[in-house]
């Protein structure tokens, strides 16, 4: 029998870059994806909407199932957010979040608030074991996410 985990995650960096610079990056949804760890391929469903297909994931001796979800994502050039809300019966997981940019003294401070819900597809006895990986491994993809778009801002 499957179960869900819930997955909420918030954090935020500063960078040297304009808000504008910051903002352009992350609306365009294809150019922000291409930082993201483990994408086997975003898929455009048109009307800003795209699917995420995920690389499979091991963990220990367990395979995961792919993950796949779609959103729409909206921006908004004069508030400087990105937000993405789920669209329901893709996949097997419901993600949504946004952006926040804000400017500093000498660039911008962005913030990422999101939350997702997995279904994995194993027995329910092994959830306390697999619900902390699973947290584990999407949490370590949003860092590397982060670290990447960070690299990518730090070039201008």
């Amino acid at each position: 029998m499957a179960f869900s985990v819930a997955i909420n995650l918030q954090r935020e960096f500063e960078t040297s870059c304009t808000p504008e610079k910051v903002f352009a990056l992350l609306a365009d949804v294809p150019q922000s994806a291409s930082h993201f760890p483990k994408v086997d391929q975003l898929v455009d469903l048109g009307g800003n909407t795209f699917r995420w297909e995920m690389e499979k994931i091991g963990i220990g001796s367990y395979t995961l199932q792919q993950t796949i979800y779609a959103c729409h994502y909206t921006s908004d050039a004069a508030t400087k957010t990105v937000t993405w809300t789920p669209i329901s019966g893709v996949g097997n997981a419901i993600v949504e979040g946004g952006w926040a940019i804000t400017p500093k003294e000498g660039g911008s401070k962005v913030s990422i608030k999101t939350k997702g819900d997995l279904t994995v597809d194993f027995p329910s006895f092994l959830q306390f074991i697999i619900s902390p990986l699973v947290e584990m491994e999407f949490t370590g993809m949003i860092e590397h996410y982060l670290t990447n778009l960070q690299e990518t801002l730090k070039k201008g």
